[in-house]
C-alpha cells in the first residue's frame, strides 16, 4: 500500500468503528434510545439493558474462537452490523417479546463486530499512533452518540433510534470500503512472540483485570448519580459525555515525554472528588456540572489508557480478534458487575448521602489496586517488547548482551544456558526438557539468577538484562 491509501484505510476504519459504536452506546449499551422507549412503554428497563450487555459481552469473548483472519474480520462486522440493523426493528412497533429478542441478538452481533476491529486497529494504525486511533473512535462515536441522545431525550425516541440505525448503515458502507490485505511478516507477530511468553504473568490477564476494576466505577455511576438527576433532561443530553470528550482530547494530545500512566493518579482523585460531591452538593444544575465533570473526566482518562494499551497489545498476538473481544468484554463485566453492585445499593432504601459512602468505599477499595496492578502491566509489557526484539538477534548478539549486564555475582554456565532460555520466551517446563534436566532444578538455578540480578520475576529479570542494551528499539 502506499502512503494514501494506508491514510484513507486508517480513516475509513476509524470512521466505520466510530458510526458502529455511536449506534452501541445510544441503543443497547445503557443508550438513552432504548431506556427513552422502554420508559414510554412503561417497560422495566433493567431486564432489558442487562440481557444487552451480556449478550454484547458473550460476543465480544466468543468472537475470536471463529474470526481468524482479516478477510472473516470484515465480514462479520458487515455482517453484524446488518443483523443489529433488521433486530431492532421491532422497537418501531408495539411492545412485544421481540423486543427482548432482538436486544438479545443485536448486543451479542454487535460485540462480534466490534471485536473484529482489532484486525484492523494493528493494520492500519502503527504501534505508536494507536493511542491516537482509539481517541478519535472515542471522541467521534461520543459526539455522534450525543446528538443521538439530545433528539431522543428531548424530541422523539422513535427518531433517535431511526438515526441510531441510520449510523449503522454509514458504518456499514464505510467497513464495506475498508481494504482487506493478508498480514505479512512484518505486521503478523511470530508465535514465539505471542501473549503467552513471559511465564505466569500473561499481560491480557492483568489488563482485563485492570479494565474490569476501573469500570466498576462506571456502572456503579449509571446506578447511584444518573437517577439523582433525572430531571435535569435538557442538560444531560448534551452535557453528559462533554467531560469525557474533554479528557479524551487532552490525553490524546499530550507532550511526547509526559508519562500516561501519572495522569492514572489525577482521574483517581477525580473520581474520589465526585463520590464526594455528591455527597456535600446538592441536586441543581450547578451540582451536576461539578459531578458529572469529575466522574466522566476520569472515566475519559481510565478507558483512553486501557484502549490505547489494548491496541499495542495487538502485536504480541496471533489473533488481534480474540485479543481485543476479550480485553474489550472485561470493561462489559466491569460496568454489569457495577451495575449490579448499584442497583443493590440504591434498592435497600438508603438516603442519598449513605448510598453515597458505601458506593465510595467501593470505589476506594478498586482504586488502590490501580497503581500497583499498572505497575505490574507496563513491566510485563515492556517484557514482552524486549523479548521481541531480543528474538530477532543473531546468537552472538543476545550472547554478547548477557555479559554486558552487570550481576550481583558472575553466572555460571548453567546459569547463562537458562537466562538465554528465559530471554527466548521458554517456560521452566520448556527449558527443562530442552536442558534434559528437571523441572525443579531449573526452579533453583532461576531462583539463583534471579538472586544475582536483584529482582524477584521474570518481567523484572527481563527489563534489567535488556533495556538498557535494547533500549532504542523501544
Amino acid at each position: 500500500m502506499n502512503g494514501y491509501k494506508v491514510i484513507n484505510a486508517r480513516f475509513l476504519s476509524i470512521a466505520g468503528f466510530s458510526f458502529l459504536f455511536a449506534y452501541i452506546l445510544s441503543s443497547p449499551f445503557e443508550g438513552q434510545v432504548i431506556y427513552r422507549i422502554l420508559h414510554l412503554n412503561e417497560v422495566d428497563s433493567a431486564r432489558y439493558i442487562q440481557s444487552a450487555i451480556i449478550s454484547h459481552f458473550i460476543g465480544l469473548f466468543t468472537c475470536g474462537l471463529f474470526v481468524k483472519s482479516p478477510e472473516m474480520a470484515k465480514k462479520t462486522m458487515m455482517i453484524g452490523m446488518g443483523i443489529c440493523l433488521i433486530a431492532m426493528l421491532p422497537f418501531f412497533f408495539e411492545h412485544s417479546f421481540l423486543w427482548m429478542v432482538g436486544l438479545g441478538i443485536s448486543g451479542y452481533f454487535s460485540g462480534c463486530a466490534v471485536a473484529s476491529w482489532g484486525f484492523f486497529l494493528r493494520a492500519f494504525t502503527p504501534k505508536n499512533e494507536r493511542m491516537k486511533s482509539v481517541a478519535d473512535v472515542l471522541i467521534y462515536s461520543n459526539l455522534i452518540m450525543i446528538a443521538v441522545n439530545m433528539i431522543a431525550m428531548n424530541h422523539s425516541p422513535v427518531l433517535g433510534l431511526s438515526l441510531s440505525l441510520l449510523c449503522l448503515v454509514i458504518g456499514m458502507y464505510l467497513v464495506w470500503r475498508m481494504p482487506v490485505h493478508k498480514e505479512n511478516k512484518e505486521t503478523k507477530p511470530n508465535k514465539t512472540n505471542t501473549i503467552n511468553h513471559t511465564g505466569r504473568r500473561n499481560p491480557l490477564i492483568l489488563l482485563s483485570l485492570f479494565i474490569f476494576i476501573v469500570t466498576i466505577n462506571s456502572g456503579l455511576m449509571y446506578q447511584v448519580f444518573n437517577p439523582a438527576f433525572e430531571h435535569l433532561t435538557g442538560l444531560a443530553s448534551w452535557y453528559w459525555a462533554i467531560p469525557y470528550i474533554v479528557a479524551l482530547a487532552v490525553m490524546r494530545n499530550l507532550p511526547v515525554g509526559v508519562k500516561r500512566s501519572r495522569v492514572i493518579y489525577l482521574g483517581i482523585a477525580m473520581i474520589i472528588g465526585a463520590f464526594l460531591s455528591f455527597m456535600l452538593l446538592g441536586r441543581n444544575a450547578p451540582d451536576y456540572l461539578i459531578i458529572d465533570t469529575l466522574m466522566l473526566g476520569a472515566c475519559g482518562i481510565f478507558d483512553l489508557f486501557w484502549w490505547s494499551i489494548l491496541g499495542e497489545m495487538l502485536d504480541y498476538s496471533d489473533n488481534p480478534v480474540k485479543t481485543f473481544g476479550i480485553g474489550l468484554s472485561a470493561n462489559v463485566f466491569g460496568v454489569l458487575f457495577g451495575g449490579i453492585l448499584g442497583v443493590g445499593i440504591t434498592s435497600v432504601g438508603l438516603s442519598g448521602a449513605e448510598v453515597a459512602v458505601i458506593a465510595l468505599t467501593i470505589v476506594s477499595v478498586t482504586l488502590i489496586m490501580l497503581p500497583p496492578l499498572n505497575h505490574q502491566l507496563v513491566l510485563v509489557l515492556k517484557s514482552h517488547t524486549y523479548l521481541r526484539t531480543y528474538d530477532i538477534m543473531n546468537q552472538t548478539q543476545q550472547t554478547e548482551i548477557i555479559h554486558l549486564t552487570k550481576a550481583l555475582d558472575p553466572l555460571t554456565v548453567r546459569e547463562q544456558e537458562l537466562l538465554k532460555l528465559i530471554l527466548s520466551g521458554k517456560s521452566n517446563r520448556e527449558i527443562a526438557e530442552a536442558l534434559y534436566i528437571s523441572e525443579n532444578t531449573v526452579k533453583t538455578h532461576v531462583r539463583n539468577i534471579f538472586s544475582k540480578y536483584d529482582v524477584s520475576s521474570r518481567v523484572e529479570l527481563i527489563s534489567t538484562v535488556l533495556k538498557y542494551q535494547i533500549r532504542d528499539e523501544i
